[in-house]
């Protein structure tokens, strides 16, 4: 199993509750959409200088690296990729 762990920060005049609700709904629902994607949770941050926390998980490497240019991701992005600021990313596996 693969846990994919990410921190993001949103630009600068975006409401943060908004976006993260969005997000949210965009990228949950691909559980059992996604092969592999075993697990999706999306939860704002309130400390550590970061504005929303992504935590996942997949059943290998290959099924994380097939979620990237999955086209139900690819669709869900289109809805928020736009609110993004920085991104930092830490995979592992148990």
């Amino acid at each position: 199993m693969v846990k994919h762990i990410v921190l993001y920060t949103l630009k600068e005049g975006v409401d943060k509750a908004e976006a993260v609700s969005i997000i949210k709904a965009q990228l949950e629902p691909l559980v059992g959409v996604i092969p592999g994607l075993k697990h999706m949770e999306i939860r704002s941050a309130y400390q550590g200088g970061m504005d929303y926390a992504l935590y996942s998980e997949f059943e290998s490497k290959e099924d994380l690296a097939n979620y990237g240019t999955h086209p139900a991701h690819l669709a869900a992005k289109e809805h928020f990729w736009h609110f993004l600021d920085t991104r930092t990313c830490a995979d592992y596996e148990v």
